[in-house]
């Protein structure tokens, strides 16, 4: 779901190291906010380290082939998102349910040697890259994306109502960019590319064209559940 005020986060306090949390067919974008049921027990430690701390963990895509090492280290995409749990409900068994909001691109730099049950990684924050003097080119850009949302949103009533704020708001076409990617249900490969491009005009044309390529019966297939459901980690 996508979050009105980002809770706060000061890029300059960053450690540049992230708790790595890699979980098939999720791909976190900054801007968004996402439920997380938590019950491996690695990740359990996970998350007790993370809200005995800064409370940031990231979410991360394995490489193709990552089902036959799934309990290992199988390897990882470059690009993540880095979240903050914005709010947690710890079970008597131990598990957790977590609402993770999206702060900020991350490219993995290192993965580092194992202390923890989990799997942590040296981490750049990535900022969004704007054409310079184009404001005009961005303004069409924002205007035609946020129409191609209203018409991939036209069967969703419930979608409809959380986003109007949104699509009636002056947000920005980066911010805009990553809550459209994230509530439409493509296919991950696809959100995967969108996570990757740190261009916001690349990525809002990808995006536009991504959208336009839905016929009646693919839009029908790719609306999700909004807000989401908890992950199955």
């Amino acid at each position: 779901m996508p979050i009105q005020d980002e809770p706060h986060f000061v890029p300059a306090d960053f450690r540049g190291v992230v708790r790595l949390f890699p979980v098939p067919n999720l791909v976190l974008f900054p801007h968004v906010m996402q439920p997380l049921h938590i019950f491996e027990p690695r990740y359990r430690e996970m998350t007790e380290d993370a809200l005995a701390g800064d409370r940031l963990i990231a979410t991360a895509q394995f490489e193709p082939g990552w089902e036959a090492d799934y309990d290992g280290r199988p390897a990882l995409k470059p690009f993540g998102c880095l979240g903050k749990i914005v709010t947690h409900h710890r079970m008597p068994d131990g598990r957790f349910n977590l609402l993770l909001v999206g702060l900020s691109r991350i490219q993995l730099v290192e993965e580092l040697p194992p202390t923890r049950a989990y799997r942590e990684a040296k981490a750049l924050l990535v900022e969004d890259c704007h054409p310079a003097g184009g404001h005009e080119a961005i303004a069409v850009l924002h205007e035609e994306l946020i129409e191609a949302f209203r018409t991939a949103l036209s069967g969703l009533s419930e979608a409809r109502e959380h986003l109007a704020p949104l699509l009636d708001g002056d947000v920005g076409l980066g911010p805009l960019t990553d809550i459209v990617a994230y509530t439409l249900s493509l296919p991950t490969e696809i959100k995967e590319t969108l996570l990757e491009e740190i261009h916001v005009d690349r990525r809002a044309r990808r995006l536009i064209k991504c959208i336009a390529e839905l016929d009646e019966s693919d839009q029908d297939r790719t609306r999700g559940r909004f807000p989401p459901d908890f992950s199955a980690n």
